[in-house]
Formats: structure tokens, C-alpha cells, sequence
């Protein structure tokens, strides 16, 4: 017989057993473990306020015995100066205006963005997925087994979008379907952007463009330039090569390039083109970019007219870069290259998760006293002090980003490399819930995932005035960079237009661990 389980009552005289005091007691206990912690932050956090509470008593005190003759006395001195005082007065306050105004840095805000929506057309499920990859007769059985089995755990869902190209068979990759896919791209996202804004074409004095794997002559920044007619002085810049993570990059450049050129626009679009890079060999490693990378792009547009502050979203707070090319582990970790029958393809090596994680940790450790309150960064330091000094056998603290943050932007390489950083920064699935229904209703969409999932928030109307943002970047190289926001103002979902409006109220959904596909 099944051994029964012992149920314990409550005693005759409406007493709980011991058991069930013993659970109250540490329920208690844990209730005032979260009042102690939430009791501290708030005493280190303001530290400066509460002393100034001391000193303005001392200030008041003193001043009560200060007589009316002494009073008297110092105003007749100052009358007897007064023009003197006044001119020395405006001067030096002047002085200190104009010094202070010409050292800050310029803010630069977030006017808008917008991300491109396909067509329906370009739907591509993991039934279909298979289906096209199955006809397309180079593939074999174990290469096709082992993309299933990836589809299948991806965490992405069956709305993704593809190529036009790609969905034919015979598939064209040619170089013409390429350009066709990356005007589609960069044109509808860059055209829904001035229609938002009013903005006119000739008014934008630089432009970053980034594309990780597509860069033909000439440009794509040039073709932007063609196509909108955008004046001839344009600082204009293409990068290439940087990978998902370019997307931060562009807005850091941006930034910079904003700090040295007053009362400008700067356009930022952030794409990738598939269609020449779909790979069609049968090397393991490299099949991984198929099954997740899917059809997306962003346009922002950036600001320092002091002017826009009014009409724009967010001002950009920090940028923080981190570079480990240095490494050769970390260098080689994600690599383009041909496979033994010359099929070029993205290499993509076991070792990601781990540079991932030594590329963020050296980002946070750069970011972190830039965000955290002093509560924080002050545990921190004690752990490190206990760890490194007194050699104490203790875990090493994990500072809190959800004290610097409302939102968080994690770029979605795949369900793994979320599962981590939501394990490591000890995020909330409420947290996480933009990054993960973006992978699963738009794929991996490169560089541009990141205004995805900020276009989530957004719809949902989570972001409030006020509310900090963290979008963080993962990127060959090995690259980890980070950008924050504040947002300005309260935005009204009724009032947006972006890629989930229409169907927000689907989300979230539950995705399983394992997706099984038959076709």
C-alpha cells in the first residue's frame, strides 16, 4: 500500500500544531529579512540626505544667536561696497553659467523609432521551415534531424518572418534578391520613421547605418542617401562585420558624433540581409544561424536640439562598450567562414556561452557604479573585500540591477543565452517577458531585436516617465556593450504604431520548452 501522507489539524482549541507555527515563525522571519534589506537601501541610497538633516539644524542653531546689531553690521558693509559686490557677483556667476554650460555634454535624446514589419506573406513556420529545407535537396538526413531538434527548442514561435527569396524553390540568392530584401528593410522601417516624426530627409546631418553580414558597393548608408536625397554634407557612416551587437554600437557613435556637431539629427538604422547568407552546407555548427536569425530592421532617430526635448521619448543616459577580440577564444567564437566544400556559413563555437558571460560581467563591472545606488555597490565592495583580502569562503554578491532598471532590452540570441542572464542577473519573468516573446514572434532579427523589444514594452504600456531602461548587446568580436535610457515622458500604447499594437493582447504566451514539429 502507498504510504499516506500525515495531514496535520488544527487543535481542538483552534491552535495551530507545531509545524505550523514553525512554518509562521519563518515566514515572519523572512518578512522582516525583506523590511531589513528595503530598510537599508533606503538609508545608504539617501545617506546624504539624512546627514544634511544635522547640519541645517547646527546652521539654524547658530544663526539664532546671532544678533540683530550683527545683522546690522554686515548689511552696512555691504552698502558701503555695493557696487563692487554687484559687479563681482555678476561676473563670477557668469562666468560659472558659461563654464558650466560649455563643459557639459550635450543630451541626446530618442526622438522615435520604428521596426519593419513584413509582409504575411513572408510568415514562415517550423513546418514550412523544414518543408523548404527538405526541398531544397542539399541537406541530409542528420544536418535536416539536427535542424528540427534546434527549431524545436528555439523558443521561437510560428509567426517569424523570411526572405521572399529564401521561401521559393528553387531559392534565389543572388545578389540583386539580396539588395531587394535590404530596401525592403531599411526603407519601410526609415519611411514609417519620418511619418511619425515629420521630420524632413534634408533636415538629418548624420547617418550610421549597420548591416553584419551584407555590406555591398556602394553602401547601404549610400543607398539611403539616394533614396531619400539627403543633403551633401552628411556625416555618413556604414559599419560592418560587428555583429548582433551593432546595433548599441551605432547609437554610440551617433552619440559621440552628436557631441561635436550642435542642433542636429542623427539617423540610425540597424538591419541585416539573409538572403546571401543563408547557408547551405551541412556543417553542424554552422547550421545554427538558419534555424534562429529571421527578417527584421529599426530606424531611431537622435537628437540634441534642445528644442525636441518636449516631443521625444527617452534621453540616452550611458553607452558602455566592451571589447574581448583580444582573446582568442573569445575572437573566434563566432566566425564566418567556408566549410569543406566552400559554403560560406557562421561558424559558431560551444564556447559562446561562457565568452557571453565574461563579455557581460566585464560590462557590468564598467556599468555597474555608473547605475547602482551606493546600497549596492557598497555590498559589493564588502564581498569583494572578504573574498580577495580575508580570503573568506563566501559567494562573491551579485549586485541588484532591478534597483537601476525598470526594463530590460537582452538581446535574444536563442532560449539559452536568455535562460542564462535571466539565471545570473536574477531577472523576473516579468522582466525577461519582452526579450523571450520577441525571439518567439520575430525570431533573432540581429542587431535590430533590441527596439523589438523596447516596441513590446511600449505596446503594453509598461514604460512610464521616468522608468530607466537597460538594452544590452551580444556580438561577434567578441563584443558586449550596453545602452541606457530615461524615459521622459509616459507613453500612451493608444497613441503608437509599432509592429505589436495590433496584437499585443495575444501576449505573452507560454512557450514550451519543446515545440514538436510534424510535416
Amino acid at each position: 500500500m502507498a504510504e499516506e501522507k500525515k495531514v496535520e489539524k488544527p487543535h481542538e482549541n483552534g491552535h495551530h500544531g507545531p509545524a505550523t507555527v514553525q512554518i509562521l515563525h519563518e515566514k515572519k522571519g523572512t518578512l522582516k529579512l525583506k523590511y531589513v534589506k528595503l530598510g537599508y537601501h533606503y538609508l545608504v541610497s539617501n545617506a546624504m540626505y539624512l546627514l544634511l538633516v544635522p547640519l541645517i539644524a547646527m546652521l539654524v542653531a547658530h544663526l539664532s544667536t546671532v544678533s540683530l546689531e550683527n545683522f546690522t553690521e554686515l548689511w552696512n558693509h555691504v552698502r558701503l561696497n555695493h557696487f563692487l559686490t554687484v559687479i563681482l557677483c555678476s561676473v563670477s556667476l557668469t562666468f560659472a553659467v558659461t563654464l558650466y554650460f560649455m563643459s557639459r555634454p550635450r543630451s541626446v535624446y530618442l526622438v522615435e523609432f520604428a521596426c519593419y514589419k513584413p509582409e504575411p506573406s513572408q510568415k514562415l513556420t517550423r513546418e514550412r521551415y523544414m518543408e523548404l529545407t527538405k526541398a531544397d535537396g542539399g541537406f541530409t538526413e542528420e544536418s535536416l534531424a539536427l535542424q528540427q531538434k534546434i527549431l524545436e527548442k528555439s523558443g521561437c514561435g510560428q509567426m517569424t518572418y523570411a526572405p521572399k527569396k529564401l521561401l521559393r524553390v528553387p531559392r534565389d540568392q543572388s545578389m540583386a534578391a539580396s539588395m531587394e530584401e535590404a530596401d525592403e528593410e531599411m526603407f519601410g522601417a526609415v519611411d514609417e520613421l519620418l511619418a511619425k516624426t515629420g521630420v524632413k530627409p534634408r533636415d538629418i546631418g548624420i547617418l550610421v547605418v549597420n548591416s553584419s553580414l551584407f555590406n555591398p558597393t556602394p553602401s547601404l548608408s549610400a543607398r539611403i542617401v539616394n533614396r531619400y536625397k539627403l543633403r551633401g554634407n552628411i556625416l555618413s557612416h556604414n559599419l560592418g562585420g560587428m555583429g548582433c551587437s551593432a546595433g548599441v554600437i551605432s547609437i554610440d557613435l551617433a552619440k559621440n558624433l552628436l557631441q561635436v556637431h550642435p542642433n542636429s539629427y542623427a539617423l540610425v538604422v540597424s538591419t541585416e540581409s539573409l538572403t546571401r547568407n543563408w547557408y547551405v552546407g551541412n556543417e553542424r555548427s554552422m547550421l545554427i544561424t538558419n534555424c534562429l536569425f529571421r527578417v527584421g530592421a529599426a530606424a531611431v532617430l537622435l537628437s540634441n536640439r534642445f528644442p525636441d526635448r518636449r516631443r521625444s521619448k527617452y534621453r540616452l543616459v550611458h553607452t558602455v562598450r566592451t571589447h574581448k577580440g583580444a582573446d582568442d577564444r573569445c575572437f573566434n567564437c563566432v566566425f564566418q567562414q567556408e566549410d569543406e566544400t566552400t559554403n560560406v556559413g557562421v561558424f559558431i563555437s560551444k564556447d559562446l556561452m561562457s565568452v557571453a558571460g565574461e563579455a557581460l560581467k566585464t560590462n557590468i563591472t564598467t556599468l555597474g557604479p555608473l547605475v547602482l545606488p551606493i546600497s549596492e555597490q557598497l555590498l559589493f565592495f564588502v564581498s569583494l573585500v572578504a573574498k580577495k583580502v580575508f580570503k573568506m569562503k563566501i559567494k562573491p554578491h551579485i549586485p541588484d540591477f532591478k534597483l537601476a532598471f525598470e526594463h530590460f532590452c537582452i538581446h535574444p540570441g536563442g532560449r539559452g543565452v536568455l535562460d542564462e542572464l535571466e539565471k545570473n542577473l536574477e531577472l523576473t519573468p516579468w522582466h525577461m517577458e519582452p526579450s523571450r516573446m520577441t525571439l518567439y514572434r520575430f525570431g533573432n532579427t540581429s542587431s535590430s531585436s533590441l527596439w523589438y523589444e523596447l516596441a513590446y514594452s511600449e505596446a503594453k504600456g509598461r514604460i512610464r516617465k521616468g522608468d530607466r531602461i537597460w538594452q544590452i548587446g551580444f556580438g561577434s568580436g567578441f563584443k558586449c556593450n550596453s545602452a541606457v535610457w530615461h524615459a521622459i515622458k509616459t507613453i500612451d500604447p493608444a497613441k503608437e504604431k509599432n509592429p505589436w499594437v495590433n496584437e499585443i493582447d495575444e501576449f505573452p504566451v507560454q512557450v514550451p520548452k519543446v515545440a514538436p514539429i510534424v510535416y
